[in-house]
């Protein structure tokens, strides 16, 4: 209890430095010191003054993938068995983006394409695990998932992207 017409002082700056160290810590804590692996995955395109291309959707084989207009790069494509965080960063300048991650069991089969919309039918897609949807320009997100071993495919989903090669492979051992 206060006394009454009792002088308040401020505490002394040192009283808050605990406070503050801990505050601050948890304000740039990221997704990467959480526990198991940290994979990069940097979204990219050649801008929209480069045409897209129409015809590099996975799978790949038989197709000049030289001609992407879009697509992911990660910072490592094999990794091990457990829970992963993808660190996501659409780097386009003026391109929104997002990553969808889908266990691939047929690495052959064909993608249910819905060619009026542009884009994949995720409504039939079975495998769908997660997704960083529409990330603006520059901007960044994570996913984390639990994975078991084997192959996934990430792909961007807005209109137009997936067709321009906007997909890679990933491996879990």
């Amino acid at each position: 209890m206060f006394k009454r017409n009792a002088i308040l002082r401020p505490l002394p700056i040192r009283a808050f430095l605990p406070i503050a160290a801990l505050a601050i810590g948890v304000a740039t804590a990221s997704p990467s010191q959480a526990a198991g692996t940290v994979v990069n995955a940097s979204l990219w395109d050649k801008g929209v003054e480069t045409a897209m291309a129409t015809d590099l959707g996975f799978p790949a084989a038989g197709k000049d993938m030289s001609k992407v207009t879009m697509g992911i790069a990660l910072s490592v494509e094999t990794v091990k068995a457990g829970e992963i965080t993808f660190e996501v960063l659409n780097s386009s300048k003026d391109t929104i983006h997002e990553m969808i991650i889908t266990r691939l069991r047929d690495l052959s089969r064909l993608f249910p394409y819905n060619s009026s919309e542009s884009r994949v039918d995720e409504d039939k897609m079975p495998d769908i695990l997660g997704e960083v949807s529409e990330l603006d320009p520059n901007k960044t997100a994570a996913l984390r998932l639990d994975l078991k071993p084997g192959t996934y495919l990430l792909f961007c989903n807005i209109p137009g992207h997936f067709t321009s090669g906007m997909w890679t492979i990933f491996t879990v051992k």
